[in-house]
């Protein structure tokens, strides 16, 4: 006999699942901060992180953290070099 399970299905529970794979490797930061924030209601997100820790995840997002070369990194730079001056608003 198997058991029955009220569950929704997996897919619906978490973002990754649910969204484009390219979300969680964008280039920009704005994209970044976008897969990041689907991350935060995700009822997996802290297995998520510590999965990603564990296999130092060479990048992307998981568990609502950028990975760059297997370590947690606080945000995406732009493209490029910074300006030397700023522009004038």
């Amino acid at each position: 006999m198997t058991a029955l399970t009220t569950h929704p299905p997996i897919q619906r529970l978490t973002p990754c699942r649910a969204e484009e794979p390219e979300i969680w490797f964008a280039e920009t930061p704005a994209g970044v901060e976008f897969a990041k924030a689907l991350c935060g209601d995700c009822p997996f997100q802290q297995v998520c992180l510590d999965g990603a820790l564990e296999r130092r995840e060479p990048r992307g997002v998981w568990g609502g953290e950028l990975f760059d070369a297997g370590r947690v990194i606080p945000r995406k730079r732009p493209r490029g070099r910074p300006r030397k001056y700023p522009i004038p608003a």
